[in-house]
């Protein structure tokens, strides 16, 4: 039996801190398809689900290289972001950026995992 090709992936874990808008699902949408296009991926579909006013919002833009989603907590000013990007074209450090600087944020802690089957150094 053959094995399958390699494939790799980098998925980029962040803990975003500060900010607003955290509570705005005008502006994380607005956020997610920026990071999406900056990282240059096929945004599939985003979709947002918004705790309330005043309360977070979770947000998924499904990509056909994988995934950006954020889930934020306002009330700490808090988000946390998962970056998941398969091959080498898309950049999930633009994304990233991209991410703060719209949400007006910062990055407090970032991981970096490289994924996949026959892994190459992320």
């Amino acid at each position: 039996m053959t094995p399958p090709p390699p494939y790799d992936g980098v998925h980029l874990i962040a803990d975003l801190v500060g900010g607003s808008g955290l509570d705005d699902p005008a502006l994380v949408e607005r956020a997610l398809r920026e990071a999406a296009a900056v990282a240059r991926a096929t945004l599939i579909e985003l979709r947002l689900h918004a705790f309330g006013p005043g309360q977070g919002i979770t947000g998924v833009a499904l990509l056909a290289e994988s995934h950006i989603s954020i889930h934020s907590w306002p009330e700490h000013g808090y988000a946390a972001v998962d970056i998941f990007v398969c091959g080498r074209r898309c950049d999930p450090d633009a994304a990233l950026a991209a991410l703060v600087e719209v949400l007006g944020a910062r990055v407090q802690h970032e991981r970096r995992i490289a994924r996949g089957f026959g892994v190459m150094p992320a």
